[in-house]
């Protein structure tokens, strides 16, 4: 009885692991989408050195990695061929991963790169001695097909066991050799970064010098814009340490690991397997099939980028011997021929002042520099068809720089006892707020503004966050953020309907006494709150009332002869004030994309150039708009601030 409950107890046990087989089937089905998706990445971008965006070095990666790699490190004995092949399967798919994404190290911060070789050796070095454990003890390289032939065959066929068990054994040390060159190539990264900091902030100020960034009462040109943009990409990407490390002797080293080992396992075991009913013995059953083949085809499948890698790293190298001999045959034609060659190199010469390399000696061919500007240019046509259309046609309502004055007159005084700053994206949000409160208004011409509006804060939000984060206007700029998404999605005002539902409240001047006294309600609230009762949302509220009461009390103010404005006439008023603003912050975009390009982590540079070159493709026609206007007369830096716009507007100075 005993031992028919034990026997019972066991297959109860054994029954959940064909699914744990299927678990670990579907993390290395998700590895190998990774390395796919690589692998497109790179094609589509013309990257054939296969840059790890997707697939790269982290927690998250590291823990499906652990659980694609569970049969190796599972120590009880794997009846049947199926299980020898599926467990060094394994260590072959654990080697095509890593030399996938050992070009992901320089990606990261010194900090992130210590912490993750740290990870990455715990689990290598737990499946290593894992393997060979089990090779000491022989559960692993002994199956029937091994005994017969050892008792049928002679010394030969011996010989011949022994030595594909030495193949095998080598096979396993394929993570752990992998595991010192990810060492040795951390270490190099780190020196690289260093050199191509320099030569990275040399480059940058001579990008400032040749373009005059900084021109005041100028608004920067969208070919110069272009120009700077292709410089940065330029030195971008040819000063990308993941560049350098994909054409880095220790990736082709890794590259050669890999195909190595998958090409010993394919060619010398998987065609001559003949499994049977026996070979599926083991606890996992059928699934021990599915991840074999799964891990088999990814390894397959994961010899194409290390491979590419290698043939970039070789013909980098070889290019040298190859401009030698052009060098040569250009001083052996005639002086015609010489001329036509310098012509063609000319195009591409004023980029070469911001081309980044570790080897001086190494010179980059134009057919490099000329994909990079293709593919700025491409970039940029890509994101012009993404322009803010409703934007541009709100833009349209603008012909100076007005409102940026008019909407809030100094004759009227703050109700709050705190003093706030102005920001740009608050004021559009509460002339917004109260064009949607007029009810004649067409449905569709409300739309329309409020769709150009949040089209044109996108814009308004990065000026801020670029060139105002001072904590004073931050706290407004969330104001505005907070009050926006209230305005837009639920059409209301501080809790208020928008228009607001009562009949009798119908002309213009009636709508900005019942916001002004809302808004003056509000802030009394506040104001009479005991300190320990404020908290951020009643500032928040203050805030937005205050500049509620300021603007209505400045609209109001122009109806004070008696005069009353049309509700058309009121909302035509306050899209020309919105327009005016959005104008004068824009003027702030040259800046803003030139800034964009530049940051001082080397690892977030390309994609930094790739956001700033996507920047200027959508809003190449608004730059273009503001171009002929005349700007104040202020340095670059007091253009993004609203408060310096409207002292100079009320007080010009030459």
């Amino acid at each position: 009885m005993v031992l028919v409950y034990q026997s019972h107890q066991q297959k109860l046990y054994n029954k959940p692991m064909p699914w744990i087989g299927i678990y670990i089937a579907c993390a290395s089905l998700l590895c190998i989408l990774a390395l796919v998706a690589d692998l497109i990445h790179g094609l589509r971008n013309r990257k054939l050195w296969f840059p790890c965006k997707y697939f790269t070095l982290n927690a998250a990666s590291l823990t499906v990695i652990a659980i694609a790699i569970k049969l190796p490190m599972d120590l009880s004995n794997l009846n049947g061929n199926v299980g020898m092949d599926a467990k060094f399967g394994s260590v072959c798919f654990m080697c095509t991963m890593m030399a996938n994404l050992l070009p992901s190290l320089a990606t990261m911060d010194n900090k992130e790169l210590v912490a993750n070789i740290i990870a990455l050796g715990v689990v290598v070095i737990t499946l290593v001695v894992n393997i060979f454990i089990q090779i000491y003890t022989g559960v692993l390289l002994y199956s029937e097909y091994d005994a017969n032939v050892l008792v049928n065959t002679r010394l030969t066929s011996y010989n011949t066991f022994s030595l594909r068990n030495v193949i095998y054994a080598a096979i396993s040390l394929g993570p752990l050799t992998l595991l010192i060159i990810y060492v040795c190539s951390a270490l190099a990264i780190l020196k690289c970064k260093e050199i191509l900091e320099s030569k990275y902030q040399a480059a940058h100020e001579i990008a400032l010098k040749d373009h005059g960034l900084e021109q005041p009462g100028r608004l920067l040109t969208v070919e110069k814009l272009k120009q700077h943009v292709n410089n940065y990409r330029v030195m971008a990407e040819t000063g990308s340490p993941q560049f350098m490390t994909a054409c880095s002797a220790t990736t082709s080293a890794s590259g050669i690991i890999c195909v190595t080992s998958t090409a010993f396992l394919f060619f010398l075991r998987i065609p001559n397997l003949r499994y049977n009913t026996s070979d599926y013995e083991s606890d996992y059953k059928w699934s021990m099939l599915v991840i074999l083949m799964i891990q088999l085809i990814g390894s397959v499948l994961g010899t194409i980028a290390p491979v590419a890698r290698c043939f970039a790293t070789l013909r980098f190298k070889l290019s040298v011997k190859w401009l030698w001999k052009q060098v040569k045959a250009m001083f052996s034609t005639s002086s015609i021929m010489w001329g036509q060659d310098t012509a063609q190199l000319g195009n591409y010469k004023d980029l070469r002042p911001y081309v980044l390399q570790l080897q001086e000696d190494i010179e980059f061919a134009d057919k490099t520099l000329k994909a990079i500007s293709k593919s700025v240019n491409h970039m940029i046509r890509k994101a012009e068809k993404q322009e803010p259309q409703n934007l541009m046609k709100l833009l349209a309502k603008s012909r100076g720089f007005e409102g940026v004055e008019k909407f809030d007159s100094r004759r009227v005084e703050s109700v709050v006892s705190e003093e706030y700053l102005n920001c740009w994206s608050l004021p559009l949000v509460t002339l917004t707020s109260i064009a949607m409160s007029l009810p004649n208004i067409h449905k569709k011409t409300v739309d329309c503004l409020v769709c150009g509006v949040s089209e044109g804060l996108v814009y308004v939000k990065l000026v801020e966050k670029n060139l105002n984060a001072i904590d004073d206007h931050v706290c407004i700029q969330k104001a505005a953020k907070t009050l926006w998404v209230e305005v837009e999605v639920y059409h209301k005002w501080l809790g208020n309907k928008l228009p607001k539902p009562k009949p009798r409240v119908n002309t213009p001047g009636q709508i900005l006494q019942w916001l002004r006294d809302t808004a003056k309600d509000m802030v009394d609230k506040v104001e009479n709150m005991d300190v320990i009762g404020r908290n951020d949302n009643s500032k928040y509220r203050s805030i937005c009332a205050n500049s509620m009461y300021l603007i209505t009390r400045t609209m109001l103010s122009y109806h004070e002869n008696g005069d009353e404005f049309s509700q058309e006439e009121v909302f035509a008023q306050l899209s020309s004030m919105i327009a005016d603003i959005l104008a004068a912050c824009l003027t702030n975009l040259p800046q803003v994309i030139a800034m964009k390009c530049h940051t001082s982590a080397i690892e977030k540079r390309e994609a930094n150039v790739q956001a700033a070159t996507r920047l200027l493709g959508e809003t190449t026609k608004i730059i273009n708009s503001l171009q002929d206007r005349e700007l104040p007369s202020l340095n670059p830096d007091e253009l993004a601030f609203i408060d310096k716009w409207r002292a100079y507007l009320k007080n010009p100075y030459p």
